[in-house]
């Protein structure tokens, strides 16, 4: 009831009083656009995690909230709000230069990437111990080049060994926590996107930064030289990301070869050919591709050739199947075979498909005891 946005106002404020903490600690997280009398009461909560939710560095919707301007002291103040009230607050000298010393990591982020950050402080945080805390200052427009330079190095050289998390239970505590520290900072760093790199796009297209080239191709009506050289960049979330701000640039062969050298950064279903759709002559052409990701593209044509159906049915990679299993055209041989296939992936997805024979679902039913 707490994440229900369409709970009506009034009883929605009563959770507010709520005898049970995570009610209102869930309440303040979520109804971002609470009364402020709501607000207020969560924001003054005598329980730690309910202050924690209701003035945070994230809430799981937008917009976020901004705590009262007279309750922003005490918010600072409080250990468990200091990181969330930060971004509100105007910064003194002698605040900030305290602010650098605090022993929340979350604290000194806030901080790196405050507008009213004193130069001398800067400097502090680009030395900061937590790889985090420097990457908000690496991402300022007021960092110098070699500071920046010095900071991206720094970062990458942290960046664990690919078997690392394989290998964890051979790590000791400390060098577990840097591991996962130095995972952490570098997908932060390959994901982070800058607005003022955006609003000025032209002096960062050759940027040795991938996450600047990236923010350029964010950029509206680039030159077409720019998008050109941007589509080809070594780096598939660049590449990517300038066709999602080109569309209408993009041709079948652009969005075939991004889809193909795409690399996705963390755990998505997604791929470039989800929004730049293959002409059918392409997607039976990838039929017979000889890259596995590339063949689970060929059923999104409805219309695919039989032989081609049924090659794909007995394709010896199980996503493959998989794709194929709910496919329209699949003759009730080969659906019949894929419900039988020893991936319960496969199996799961060619029952669902609605052309299986009636007297298929039946056995299946059985087979359940249902």
């Amino acid at each position: 009831m707490a994440q229900n946005e369409h709970m009506p106002t009034d009883l929605r404020a009563r959770l507010a009083m709520d005898p049970d903490p995570k009610v209102r600690a869930t309440l303040a997280q979520w109804w971002t656009l609470a009364p402020e009398g709501v607000r207020r009461i969560l924001l003054t909560d005598q329980e730690d995690a309910v202050r924690a939710g209701a003035c945070a560095t994230y809430y799981p919707r937008r917009p976020h909230p901004v705590p009262p301007a007279d309750l922003l002291p005490a918010l600072l103040a409080d250990p468990v709000t200091r990181a969330g009230a930060l971004r509100h607050c105007r910064l003194t000298a002698d605040a900030a230069r305290d602010l650098a010393g605090d022993p929340d990591e979350d604290v000194r982020k806030e901080l790196a990437a405050h507008p009213d950050l004193l130069l001398p402080v800067r400097d502090i945080l680009a030395e900061d111990p937590s790889l985090r805390v420097r990457l908000r200052i690496f991402a300022r427009e007021d960092t110098p080049d070699a500071t920046r330079a010095a900071i991206h190095a720094g970062i990458l050289a942290e960046m664990p060994a690919r078997n690392w998390m394989t290998d964890r239970q051979n790590l000791d505590g400390d060098a577990l926590g840097r591991a996962l520290a130095g995972e952490m900072a570098n997908l932060e760093l390959r994901s982070l996107r800058v607005p003022w790199v955006t609003a000025d796009p032209l002096p960062h297209v050759d940027s040795p930064y991938l996450c600047f080239r990236a923010s350029a191709a964010k950029a509206d009506s680039l030159p077409a030289s720019v998008v050109a050289r941007l589509l080809d960049d070594e780096e598939s979330s660049v590449r990517t990301t300038m066709a999602l701000h080109a569309r209408d640039r993009i041709d079948p062969a652009t969005a075939e070869r991004i889809d193909r050298d795409y690399r996705a950064e963390g755990k998505t279903d997604w791929r470039p050919a989800d929004d730049f759709p293959l002409p059918p002559d392409a997607l039976r052409r990838l039929a017979t591709d000889p890259d596995p990701r590339m063949r689970r593209l060929a059923p999104r044509d409805p219309d695919l050739p039989r032989e081609l159906v049924s090659r794909l049915a007995s394709d010896p990679d199980q996503t493959v199947r998989r794709a194929i299993a709910t496919h329209p055209g699949l003759p009730a041989r080969e659906l019949a075979q894929l419900v039988n296939d020893p991936s319960e992936w496969v199996a799961n997805a060619a029952a669902g498909n609605p052309n299986l024979p009636p007297e298929e679902m039946y056995r299946l039913l059985a087979l359940a005891g249902v």
